[in-house]
């Protein structure tokens, strides 16, 4: 919470999300008090379903504004919509070629930055830290060109840090960490010798926590950075085909690993490969027995799903499916498309693709049946989207992910100082994907709030209501949700006030946080505009 914040503040108490209460019912009643200048003010919030044709009904006095909804709009929101890939060696074109992005059959260019908000990195730790103590961020030109370029596109970034050097033209662990003397073993990629360590080694654990800390120090912002995949072990960094110095470490490992990056991570949510082989040996083959129990421990942690082979049949086959079944609508679900459509045969699958068309239309069929939040603009595989499947890109903005919309807000118009008053608001959630609330990472970060604002001052906050009992992680799809807020409103006579409505940030200051899915007029600081209302 914002120790410095000016605005008195009212606020109905309820019961936080918490993970291990994940389903639960939301306590739907309570009370506090608060405070306006020097005098007290209350306020009571309640959430309750839809009541009928009555629901909502202004009494004399008030007004009630129904914001249309917004369809359209790429909502800059965190931890939904489309994800483009970056890379720690850009060509020198890079961003000039997704500035002006060029889609063969259209005629205009498309700007990815217009769709896409968030950048990912699958980043070898290499890279990241060359030398103990020299971190990538400082000194890599590649990364801080990219990073510097997401930044004045106003994308926040995501990672996944890779360890394992199997498939790889160069060695993904720096040579500091196998100078030191951590145990490790050699592949060939072609005809070249590339070394990876053994993730149980004592010396490997030592030097990558020193280094995970420094990640966490420099990138745990959640106003720069979106998520980060807290399993970057093992092949590709995907969690399976693991090599130990005794498989029987497999477990501790994985816990080492997922508290780690807990630990360095408190404020930007993290995410796991929900694979049936994590922590395993093998690539693929029949579920491994253990790898359920040990993601439901990560999720325990506060973990999110991903999973990188939406789309391949084979891979995202029935155990993937039935372990995100029960997560779906309760945790947000990453997506990463599998087939490498330039190099991959995909015709192959056994859905039957026969052109890129049908690999993303196969991608996107299994993205809606996860709900997923993000989906990915991968390099390459970028164009394609926007050639081959330009209607699911658009489909995938107005229905993928989550988009908030208060539907309905009954305010006083005018009314005599020190009243009491009843706000009532419903909200509904037109995406199909998870607003995660209840991360640990976010708990108590985002908050509905109704405002009175001053019109002769720039819609300066004079008092501000939050209403707790609403609880936006619960919102699903097709439903709305009703709630009501008795307010108390002191404070000297002002004629030129307006109300306005957000879903404010606590910990920047109670500024609004999250784009609204509401056409309407807003203030410069995002308060959705509700009308006049005078005090007096």
């Amino acid at each position: 919470m914002n120790e410095n914040r000016e605005t008195p503040r009212t606020t109905a108490h309820g019961a936080p999300g918490r993970r291990a209460v994940l389903g639960a019912v939301a306590a739907t009643t309570a009370a506090a008090t608060g405070a306006l200048g020097t005098a007290g003010a209350t306020a009571h919030g309640t959430d309750r379903p839809e009541a009928g044709a009555d629901a909502g009904r202004p009494r004399p006095g008030e007004v009630t504004h129904r914001p249309p909804a917004d369809t359209t709009t790429v909502l800059r929101n965190p931890l939904t919509g489309w994800v483009l890939y970056g890379t720690g060696s850009p060509a020198d074109d890079y961003w000039t070629n997704y500035d002006a992005l060029v889609v063969p059959g259209r005629e205009d260019t498309v700007r990815v930055a217009d769709y896409a908000h968030t950048l990912y990195f699958r980043l070898a730790w290499t890279v990241l830290n060359p030398e103990e103590g020299v971190y990538g961020w400082n000194v890599h030109e590649g990364l801080r060109t990219m990073i510097e370029g997401a930044e004045e596109r106003g994308m926040r970034l995501a990672f996944r840090v890779v360890v394992d050097s199997r498939d790889k033209s160069s060695d993904f662990t720096p040579p500091y960490v196998r100078e030191a003397g951590a145990q490790g073993y050699e592949t060939q990629t072609g005809s070249t010798t590339v070394w990876s360590p053994y993730p149980d080694d004592p010396v490997f654990q030592d030097k990558y926590e020193t280094f995970v800390r420094a990640l966490g120090e420099r990138f745990d912002d959640p106003t720069a950075v979106d998520f980060v995949d807290g399993y970057g072990l093992g092949k590709w960094g995907e969690g399976h085909s693991m090599r130990y110095l005794d498989d029987a470490n497999r477990e501790a490992v994985f816990h080492w690993s997922v508290d780690l990056y807990s630990e360095a991570f408190a404020k930007v949510p993290l995410a796991i490969n929900y694979h049936r082989m994590i922590g395993g040996t093998e690539d693929w083959g029949e579920p491994d027995p253990g790898s359920a129990a040990l993601l439901e421990y990560a999720i325990d942690k506060g973990y999110m799903l991903r999973h990188d082979a939406f789309g391949m049949t084979t891979y995202y086959s029935g155990w993937e499916r039935d372990f995100a079944a029960p997560w779906i609508g309760k945790l947000p679900i990453m997506f990463e498309g599998g087939w490498v459509t330039q190099s991959h045969s995909y015709t192959d699958d056994p859905r039957g693709y026969e052109t890129i068309e049908d690999v993303r239309r196969g991608e996107y069929e299994d993205a809606v049946e996860a709900q997923v939040n993000t989906m990915d603009f991968r390099i390459n595989e970028t164009v394609s989207w926007f050639e081959d499947a330009p209607d699911l890109v658009e489909d995938f903005i107005s229905r993928g992910g989550y988009r908030l919309q208060p539907v309905e807000v009954t305010v006083p118009r005018s009314l005599p100082r020190q009243h009491r008053c009843t706000i009532s608001h419903s909200w509904t959630n037109l995406g199909w994907g998870v607003f995660p609330g209840d991360l640990p990472q976010w708990e108590g970060k985002y908050k509905v709030a109704l405002a009175l604002l001053d019109e002769e001052e720039d819609h300066r906050v004079v008092q501000l209501f939050v209403d707790d009992s609403a609880q936006p992680s619960k919102w699903a799809r097709g439903e709305t949700y009703e709630h009501s807020l008795d307010v108390t409103v002191r404070g000297p006579r002002r004629d030129r006030l307006a109300w306005g409505i957000a879903i404010i940030d606590t910990t920047r200051g109670d500024m609004p946080g999250i784009e609204l899915a509401a056409t309407g007029d807003r203030t410069a600081d995002g308060w959705l505009l509700l009308g006049s209302c005078r005090v007096g």
